[in-house]
């Protein structure tokens, strides 16, 4: 949920919004670039009220649409902003890789169906490669482009790794 918050209580610092505008930068911007996927915006916002966080107030109804509620951040939800971002450039916890699994069970299984196997992936990586180098060349803003340099490092790291494990088989 460390993510969740971060991510609502982050658009929030920039001014109040509705769903709506949340549900469209998340999907515009966000998805694309950090590939994070949220599948209801108003459960973790409706959470996120209830702590104190942010603050919820009825915006204008236009027409026979229903009332659209605006979303604020608190002073309680910009200090847990800050804390999060303070905690998220310090931490260091290892990723979890699936395929590391899959590699330890390597010499269980057939060698030419692994090595094959690690060749799709290697092929898929570096279509991704491809993909997130056209995205980034199309970013507006430079943290969106430097995320995506992130995410070109760790593809990079993942096509050698994927590389030397084909070579060792």
């Amino acid at each position: 949920m460390i993510e969740h918050e971060l991510l609502f209580l982050g658009l929030l610092v920039k001014g109040p919004k509705h769903g709506y505008e949340i549900k469209l930068q998340l999907e515009e911007d966000l998805s694309p670039t950090i590939g994070l996927h949220i599948k209801s915006i108003y459960y973790p916002l409706q959470k996120m009220e209830r702590e104190g966080l942010i603050s919820k107030e009825v915006g204008r109804r236009e027409g026979r649409f229903p009332e659209k509620y605006v979303y604020s951040i608190t002073s309680l939800g910009r200090k847990k902003f800050d804390d999060l971002i303070a905690e998220s450039l310090l931490s260091l916890e290892r990723p979890f890789f699936q395929i590391d699994l899959a590699f330890y069970f390597l010499p269980l299984v057939d060698k030419n169906m692994a090595k094959h196997r690690l060749k799709v992936r290697f092929n898929l990586l570096k279509k991704i490669k491809r993909e997130l180098t056209i995205l980034q060349s199309s970013q507006k803003t430079k943290i969106l482009s430097l995320i995506l340099q992130h995410d070109l490092d760790m593809v990079e790291a993942e096509i050698n790794s994927a590389s030397k494990i084909i070579s060792q088989l």
